[in-house]
């Protein structure tokens, strides 16, 4: 990542990370290694199931809510 101003101050968005993020999520779905990587992110016990379960609640609990522009067709 090459960063072309000098005092290396993006503002509030990162475009370089931005655009880094985007070309190694690209490189990996377009690598066939999404589905095994879905696979083994599952969770290998009951435990860990309700334990991601209660992560994903509480996370839901603190979001401001769905995107309106998702509801948008």
């Amino acid at each position: 990542m090459e960063d072309k101003r000098k005092d290396g101050v993006e503002g509030e968005g990162s475009y370089s990370g931005s655009k880094d993020y985007n070309e190694r999520t690209k490189k990996f779905v377009q690598s066939g290694k999404v589905d095994q990587a879905a696979r083994d992110a599952e969770p290998k016990s009951e435990e860990e199931k309700h334990q991601m379960q209660k992560a994903e609640r509480i996370g839901k609990d603190r979001a401001k809510g769905e995107d309106p522009a998702l509801k948008k067709k």
